[in-house]
């Protein structure tokens, strides 16, 4: 047994005494430490500096280990070094300070262009409920609205005393009008299938028409539809067409970004559209945009083939 292996050996135990840590916690102390070892080379463990052990954690990183993975390893690394403190002379430990990357904020998920045009395209029958369903997930997708901003559209504009509309939609310009987070308006263009789609469910809204005539979209029960119910009857609707994705209407704001994005590359016009306050709430779109782009080199491109 070399020293590097009696050091690991003596290490882990001390955890098992001491710390009376499981056989399996062990085992996952060894491989992070073995690692260590892989990554210093032919350097002595008690030669490596802060240095070496930032160079190690950006290898990682590089090596598509993701940030949890390695704040765990540099953990045990920091705890075998606090022993080796103890035990020999060493200056300082050199794991102390090094913090693993930044987790990454997962980029939001969208549907493929082909995907979303059959979703929403589907008629599912002319009952009213399947009208109303087509109609609000035309609109979902065609003006990238979120689901609260959907459910709290009027028929029409309605200023009276006691109640103001959040949003409605003007089928005559071809516009909805939204009241999004933190009260900001906006106005965003509707396409002619969601409004198509709109005049089918108006024509049949009547009929489930209760006491509140203003609520564009009805529940069975003749009432404003609500959040939870639009997401329940979009993802049976999705299972129903067999579209291999947990869908949501937030999916389909995120491929309405990222459609317009890959088409136009107007990060302003999206920023716009989406309602957000910050151009780098948008730009999260640009990397799914350049997802699509290296799948299709990937796929294309001659040099690109593994």
């Amino acid at each position: 047994m070399n020293t590097q292996d009696q050091y690991l050996a003596n290490y882990l135990e001390v955890l098992r005494s001491q710390r009376q840590l499981s056989q399996h916690t062990l085992d996952s102390y060894l491989l992070d430490l073995h690692e260590l070892i892989k990554l210093a080379g032919t350097a002595e463990l008690l030669s490596l500096t802060t240095h070496h052990i930032r160079r190690f954690a950006a290898q990682m990183h590089a090596g598509g280990q993701n940030a949890r993975s390695i704040a765990r390893k540099l953990s045990s690394w920091r705890g075998f070094y606090r022993w080796l403190l103890e035990e020999h002379d060493l200056a300082a430990n050199p794991v102390e300070g090094v913090r693993a990357p930044k987790k990454g904020k997962p980029l939001p998920k969208a549907l493929g262009a082909d995907d979303a045009v059959h979703l929403v395209a589907h008629k599912g029958g002319d009952l009213p409920t399947a009208r109303a369903n087509r109609a609000m997930f035309e609109l979902l997708y065609s003006s990238g609205l979120r689901v609260s901003e959907l459910a709290s559209l009027d028929v029409m504009a309605v200023n009276e005393s006691g109640y103001s509309s959040a949003g409605w939609v003007d089928r005559q310009e071809g516009e909805v009008h939204v009241t999004g987070k933190g009260g900001k308006q906006r106005i965003v263009p509707v396409g002619k299938p969601a409004l198509d789609a709109l005049q089918d469910w108006l024509a049949i809204r009547p009929t489930l028409l209760k006491a509140d005539p203003h609520p564009l979209f009805l529940s069975e029960r003749g009432t404003r539809i609500s959040v939870r119910l639009i997401q329940l009857r979009l993802k049976a609707h999705a299972q129903t067409l067999d579209i291999p994705a947990n869908v949501h209407p937030h999916m389909l704001r995120h491929s309405f970004a990222s459609h317009v994005l890959q088409s136009s590359g107007d990060l302003r016009a999206v920023q716009e559209m989406l309602g957000h306050s910050s151009i780098s709430a948008t730009q999260v779109y640009t990397s799914l945009d350049f997802q699509h782009l290296a799948k299709v080199y990937d796929q294309t491109h001659p040099r690109a083939k593994k």
